[in-house]
């Protein structure tokens, strides 16, 4: 049984920055396609940031140059970091993991629980 535990948000002022963490349990996370996703009150859940089996990374064009994604296949965890955070980065992100490139939240199997993040 899958599982992915998501940690480390919280609230900064705008231009701070905040680390999160993605734990995976019950599988080995190298065999997966990650993404990073969040979801705006009133706003359809989007992709922030992917990183492939091999470490390959894409980042939506809102986020690229400020967050970035990583991964320890070691420890089964992924390593959201967000730089430069802005006030529409407000929102509760998320982790999903799956056995296939996938771009659409609708295609994960595989869910964090979410953390809130508030930028103000």
């Amino acid at each position: 049984h899958v599982q992915l535990v998501e940690s480390g948000g919280g609230s900064v002022q705008a231009g701070g920055s905040l680390t999160l963490s993605c734990a995976v349990s019950g599988a080995t996370s190298k065999s997966y396609f990650m993404g990073w996703f969040r979801q705006a009150p009133g706003e359809e859940r989007e992709g922030v940031a992917y990183i492939d089996q091999d470490g390959g990374t894409d980042y939506t064009y809102s986020v690229a140059g400020r967050f970035t994604i990583s991964r320890d296949n070691a420890k089964n965890t992924l390593y959201p970091q967000m730089n430069s955070l802005k006030f529409e980065d407000t929102a509760v992100y998320y982790c999903a993991a799956d056995v296939f490139r996938l771009y659409l939240a609708s295609g994960y199997q595989h869910w964090s629980q979410g953390t809130q993040v508030t930028v103000s």
